[in-house]
């Protein structure tokens, strides 16, 4: 079976080919992720909690905006589950 070499070309290789009206479908997966849109926010925390989160953050050999994410997106989801159970309750 012969060898074939597989040239990766650029995005402007595969701009120009685009313009020529080349198929260009075989550079694209069809898989992508959709980056949402970003909000800086500033949050003041205590000494005590700085050094707690630190703690986590290097115990999960994370940064500590990682752990602040992770952190937050757990105790939200877990407030929408109990939002849940009480509605299904109710």
């Amino acid at each position: 079976m012969p060898r074939t070499s597989k040239k990766t070309a650029t995005s402007d290789e595969i701009a120009d080919m685009a313009s020529r009206g080349e198929d260009i479908s075989g550079y694209f997966t069809n898989q992508f992720t959709v980056a949402r849109p970003v909000r800086r926010v500033n949050v003041d925390l205590t000494e005590g909690m700085l050094r707690e989160l630190d703690h986590r953050a290097a115990r999960l050999n994370i940064s500590r905006q990682a752990a602040i994410k992770t952190l937050l997106a757990r105790a939200l989801a877990e407030e929408r589950s109990i939002g849940s159970r009480k509605r299904k309750a109710g």
